[in-house]
């Protein structure tokens, strides 16, 4: 199974998603956390922040779940994704497959903005910053979404929601 966490920078997907990771690891084996940020360093080779560098790597981190749900472990990935076909590839190609989207408004993760992102993207410092100067397309049938409010709890928690409904391991919870 691939639990997909979608939202801006600032969402709290890394947060929650490294909390989902841990409590799955308490349930059952074979389990690993992808984060969006990390992979680009993995790969090395500095794609860039433009449609056409974001493209490529949501191919290589979609491509990567499928190996890694083929193998029998279970993903939780933390990715901004802004492209639905992608989304929809993940649908048809993993085994299972559980969005949750993180639908922080633009107030709430430019409080949060701990990359200094959106700052310099508004004072036109920077560009290619979802959100600003790149669309956020809102995925389409997200399987949970966590409003604003819901963001303001404590990751745990809803890391916990996250795992229940996803229901991994088949009702081991």
């Amino acid at each position: 199974m691939v639990i997909w966490l979608i939202g801006l920078s600032g969402a709290g997907k890394s947060t929650i998603g490294v909390r989902v990771a841990d409590q799955l690891r308490e349930l059952g084996p074979n389990v690993v956390y992808l984060d969006g940020d990390e992979l680009r360093d993995v790969w090395g080779d500095r794609l860039g922040h433009d449609i056409k560098g974001r493209g490529i790597n949501a191919a290589r981190i979609s491509h990567l779940c499928r190996m890694l749900d083929r193998q029998g472990i279970h993903v939780v990935a933390a990715v901004l994704s802004i492209f639905p076909d992608w989304q929809a590839w993940n649908r048809r190609e993993f085994s299972r497959y559980f969005e949750v989207f993180l639908d922080a408004p633009m107030d709430l993760v430019i409080k949060r903005d701990s990359k200094g992102l959106y700052r310099q993207a508004l004072a036109g410092e920077i560009k290619d910053v979802v959100g600003v100067d790149i669309a956020f397309p809102r995925p389409a049938n997200p399987d949970l979404t966590f409003a604003a409010g819901d963001l303001e709890a404590d990751a745990d928690v809803l890391a916990r929601r996250i795992v229940e409904q996803a229901d991994p391991f088949g009702g081991t919870q």
